[in-house]
């Protein structure tokens, strides 16, 4: 093994590869390990060792390699486990980069990000303690993630006195494991503190007759991601059209390309070929996967951030509808039905979880039925976006086939899903254009159509304002429909109880079909609790801007008790009624509501004379288009 001093300028190949195992399995040793007897990018803090070493007289080859792992520890005190650490070491033979992922369970989401530019994963496993489920959660996830080969690396065997019986049987209960998701193992028994199979062979495990954990990953022949696969560019930055140059720049993941070769923009689908590959440093002849380049084109069309470039003969597919595996990464469960952001490469879209098919135990691998995900659990799960987008199956493209989740109120990323194929029905069921539309039924019934959202507590008053507020309506000659949810979970939601898994598809069911209602032209009177900001958003959504208002009835929770009209708080404070808003469930606030009435000052007649007035102000009930 060649020492840093004697390393190429440039090595022959790049290796990427990912360290993860549960807590304490020793993979700060082991990288602090390569790292020494490389030296790598503590070439500078070896440098000074060994010039303070000449004026006290130790021997810099005597450092010990505490320093090295403890600087790492220091990393960890200081927060840098909440991002993936990457480090960078080479010989004469191979440069790697290797993402230092953390073992707590709450980390899941660094795991992920540290497997999904790898090429290889190092599970460490604790010779003491043998196969754990964070061993299994971690293989099974580098598996999703399409990494095809591991190093099962047993380590702390100085600890078990070097015993081939318990390396025996931990490798036989791994593989056994890995073999169910079709991954390649290879076993290597190693002490990370003592060095004994790390860089070179030891001799105090002669019954073992394999190469050394450098020495493997500096012949492992891995396959350079996405040179066979057909060409795809994610366009992340369109120039600005002047006089000789429109560029589309981004990243080539996978394929290649040269100047005349016929490409596709997705999703238009428009063609056209490549007129220059440009880069910084000049023109190429050639591009392909993993570099970043801009094209131009020999046509003008319109393409923009998000969109992908094809080979013509070879597009990605599109589409609005998925069937997905996601790894979920919030501590607030994902439910159906919730809108969230979904960014795929450079374009976010709004998507929503329409199905959770089932879940996996990472453990056993068993599937078992679920309505949601809980923090760092995996399912899989159908998705819809708002709009069609270029995919390709994340086995064939790991670029276009990946997503993350986004929450649309906190802008957290709380997951990341894999797209396995598209729908059928994405496919089959199109839009139906019709003649008679919004505008023409609306000017039949000489009114505007719109949506008067009426949220609050129970007992707040929304279904009592909001009769009342029909009432003017129908004597002023509007065409109107009340939809209570009373009334509607008695029968369009009556298979709906009050989870918040449920509460989400009960206010998304009803927000669709207030949009019907509004598109017959009709004013729609929505009275129901709906409790959750982003439902309510993802309700204003589905309408024309100046369509939906808000409405909050607000009352103070100990008014609404002492109201209690049917009798429903007192029975959740005794414990009779669960998931009960404003007990044990919460009721979130408004932020900007379009109108808020307050029902402790004035009669219900005065809170309906109010949103008339606020509906005269906005015009919505002129007859004028």
């Amino acid at each position: 093994m060649a020492r840093a001093d004697t390393l190429p300028a440039k090595p022959s190949s790049l290796l990427r590869f990912i360290t993860c195992g549960s807590v304490d399995d020793g993979k700060s040793t082991l990288i602090g390990r390569l790292l020494y007897d490389c030296k790598g990018i503590f070439d500078d803090q070896l440098a000074a060792l060994e010039r303070d070493s000449k004026t006290s007289g130790t021997q810099a080859g005597a450092i010990d390699l505490a320093l090295l792992t403890d600087g790492l520890a220091a990393e960890r005190e200081q927060g840098i486990t909440i991002d993936v650490a990457y480090r960078y070491f080479a010989t004469e033979k191979r440069a790697f980069i290797v993402a230092d992922t953390p073992g707590h369970e709450q980390y899941t989401r660094n795991m992920i990000t540290g497997a999904s530019t790898a090429d290889l994963a190092v599970i460490l496993i604790d010779a003491r303690k043998g196969v754990l489920v964070q061993t299994r959660r971690h293989t099974y996830l580098v598996s999703l993630m399409g990494i095809r080969k591991v190093v099962l690396a047993v380590n702390k065997m100085d600890l078990v006195d070097y015993s081939q019986a318990t390396f025996d049987q931990i490798n036989n209960d791994y593989t056994a494991f890995a073999a169910q998701i079709g991954l390649e193992v290879v076993a290597i028994p190693l002490s990370s503190l003592k060095g004994d199979n790390v860089t070179a062979c030891s001799e105090r495990m002669p019954w073992y007759q394999g190469p050394a954990l450098l020495a493997y990953l500096e012949t492992v022949d891995i396959a350079v991601s996405g040179q066979s696969a057909p060409f795809r560019l994610c366009v992340q930055w369109v120039s600005r059209p002047d006089q000789n140059f429109r560029g589309f720049a981004g990243f080539v993941s996978s394929g290649e390309i040269r100047p005349g070769d016929r490409v596709r923009a997705l999703p238009s689908g428009r063609e056209s070929q490549v007129a220059r590959i440009v880069t910084y440093d000049g023109d190429l002849a050639h591009a392909a996967a993993g570099e970043s380049v801009t094209l131009t084109l020999t046509h003008e069309i319109d393409i923009g951030r998000g969109d992908v470039i094809a080979a013509a003969d070879r597009p990605p597919m599109v589409a609005d509808q998925f069937n997905t595996t996601v790894m979920w990464m919030s501590d607030a469960d994902l439910l159906p039905g919730r809108p969230y952001l979904l960014k795929i490469g450079a374009r976010t879209v709004s998507a929503t979880v329409t199905a959770i098919k089932h879940k996996v135990n990472v453990n056993t691998l068993n599937h078992s039925a679920a309505k949601t995900l809980a923090l760092n659990e995996i399912g899989v799960a159908n998705i819809q976006v708002a709009h069609p987008i270029p995919f390709d199956a994340f086995s064939e493209n790991k670029e276009t086939g990946s997503f993350i989740l986004i929450d649309r109120m906190s802008n957290d990323t709380v997951g990341a899903g894999l797209i396995q194929f598209a729908l059928r029905r994405s496919q089959n069921v199109h839009w139906q254009a019709v003649e008679v539309n919004k505008p023409a039924r609306s000017a039949l019934k000489n009114q505007k159509a719109c949506v008067l959202w009426f949220t609050g507590l129970s007992g707040a008053g929304k279904s009592t304002i909001a009769n009342a507020v029909e009432k003017q309506l129908l004597a002023l000659g509007r065409h109107t429909y009340l939809l209570d949810g009373d009334n509607v979970r008695h029968g369009l939601n009556r298979d709906l109880g009050f989870t918040d898994a449920d509460r989400v598809e009960n206010i998304r069911r009803v927000a669709e079909v207030a949009k019907l209602m509004t598109d017959a032209g009709l004013i729609v009177l929505v009275s129901f609790i709906s409790p959750f900001r982003a439902e309510r958003e993802l309700a204003r959504a589905l309408f024309e801007p100046g369509e939906f208002l808000e409405i909050f009835i607000d009352v103070p929770l100990a008014e609404a008790e002492k109201r209690d009209p049917k009798g429903l708080y007192q029975r959740a404070r005794r414990g009779e009624i669960a998931n009960f808003t404003g007990i044990s469930s919460a009721y979130e606030v408004p932020e900007a509501p379009d109108l808020r009435i307050d029902t402790t000052r004035g009669t219900a007649v005065d809170a309906a004379d109010a949103i008339l007035a606020k509906l005269r102000e906005l015009e919505l009930l002129t007859a004028d288009f």
